[in-house]
C-alpha cells in the first residue's frame, strides 16, 4: 500500500524529535527554495509513537527558522512497519544502525553526525503543497 497526499498530516512542530544533524548550507538552500515555492511541497516521515523524524531533518530545521507551528508528516509504525528500513550511509563512520538506535537517538536529545542513518522506503513519498500561512496557523 503506497502514501497518498491524504495521508500527510499537519503535526505540531515541537511534538517532531530529530535523531541527526544537518548540513547549514543545505538547510539554507532549502529555506531560500521553501520560501519561493511559499510552501512545503514534501512531507517528513515519523514514528508516530515517539514523533522521531525518520526523514526530513533539513524540512524540520527550515520549520524552525521559519517559526512555525505545524509541519507536514507523514507518521508511521517505525519499528513494526517493513517497509521503513533503516541503514547506515556508506563512509559515515558508523558500522550499523538499527531502528532502535534511530528512536533511542531521537528521545535522548543527542544527534548522530549528518548523513548517518540513511531509510530505504518501499513507497514514494507523495508530492504536496501545504503553504507557509497554513503552517504558521495553530490547530
Amino acid at each position: 500500500m503506497g502514501w497518498t497526499a491524504d495521508d500527510v498530516e499537519l503535526v505540531r512542530i515541537d511534538w517532531l524529535k530529530p535523531h541527526e544533524e544537518i548540513r547549514a548550507k543545505n538547510m539554507q538552500q532549502l529555506k531560500m527554495m521553501t520560501l519561493r515555492w511559499g510552501g512545503f511541497t514534501k512531507p517528513l516521515l515519523a514514528d508516530a509513537q515517539s514523533g522521531a523524524i525518520l526523514d526530513g531533518h533539513h524540512r524540520y530545521n527550515v520549520g524552525l527558522a521559519l517559526n512555525l507551528v505545524r509541519l507536514p508528516v507523514l507518521l508511521c509504525d517505525y519499528l513494526n512497519d517493513d517497509d521503513v528500513e533503516v541503514e547506515v550511509w556508506p563512509n559515515c563512520g558508523i558500522e550499523s544502525i538499527s531502528k532502535q538506535d534511530v528512536l533511542d537517538m531521537a528521545l535522548s536529545g543527542e544527534l548522530f553526525p549528518p548523513k548517518s542513518s540513511r531509510h530505504i522506503l518501499a513507497n514514494d513519498i507523495p508530492p504536496i503543497m501545504v503553504s507557509l500561512e497554513k503552517l504558521q496557523q495553530g490547530e
